[in-house]
Parts: structure tokens; sequence; C-alpha cells
């Protein structure tokens, strides 16, 4: 098979329909759009999520509940997780994205207390859980 013998499949393309070039074409004279009103007109379509006067789903369905602006997306570890760095390390976000435990955009990282370690970490600007925080001290580890 060579460059010059691709070829798309069959039927897959279609010439554009050219519209207002005479009678014999089918779309002449009025271009497909009928005899006046709205749907004739330039720019003439109804707005999104009109139902032709019905009550349109959007005002029939109630309304519930808020989103926070304030939210943050934080990723989730647990202390198992630490064990690929060694011991003494110090841990923060850019050392969690280089091991791949955090990935995509999150604001931060909360540690959570499942696993054990027995490695001595340094944490830096990771939220923390009371269970995780008791491990990791008993370990000879600190939280800044």
């Amino acid at each position: 098979m060579q460059l010059h013998d691709l070829a798309p499949a069959p039927g897959s393309r279609k010439n554009r329909k050219r519209v207002g070039r005479g009678p014999g074409s089918g779309t002449g004279k009025t271009s497909g759009k009928g005899h006046k009103g709205l749907k004739a007109r330039s720019g003439g379509s109804v707005r999104p999520g009109f139902e032709g006067g019905q009550m349109p789903i959007y005002r029939r369905l109630p309304k519930r509940g808020f989103t926070n602006i304030f939210k943050t997306n934080n990723a989730v570890l647990n202390i198992g997780d630490l064990d690929r760095f060694d011991d003494g390390a110090t841990i923060d976000m850019d050392a969690l994205r280089q091991v791949g435990l955090v990935k995509g955009s999150v604001d931060g990282a909360k540690l959570l207390g499942n696993g054990d370690t027995t490695k001595k970490f340094v944490l830096k600007n990771i939220l923390v859980s009371k269970v995780a925080k008791e491990k990791i001290e008993s370990a000879g580890g600190s939280i800044e």
C-alpha cells in the first residue's frame, strides 16, 4: 500500500448542499426554507430550551441545592502509599507528583491512616487525619 492508494471509504464523503442555485437544483429560490416565517429569516430560530410555548423542562423541574464555589479537591492518600519514599524524606506536593501518587489538577492532598510505616517522614503542606498523625509521630516523623 502506498500513500497514493489511500482513499476514504465509499459513501463516507458527501458533497455539501449548494442552496439557491436555480430551480433545477431542487433547493433554488427559497433555498429550502419555505415561504416567510421565523425559520426563513436571517438568524431566525427559536432559543435553546424553547418548547413551542409549552412550559420548558428547565422550568418544570424544581431547583435543589447549590454549588460551593470554595470547594477544594484533595487527592486521598494512605500511609501505606508512602513506603516508596526513603527513610527521612521530606514529602510535599511536588514529591508526590514525581512518584505518581498525585495526578491531574488537585488543590492539595490528605493523608489517611490506612496501612503502617516504620520510616520517618517530614510532611509539608499536606492535610493529615488524626490516626495518620499518630502513626507518623510514633514512627519518629513530623508534620509541618
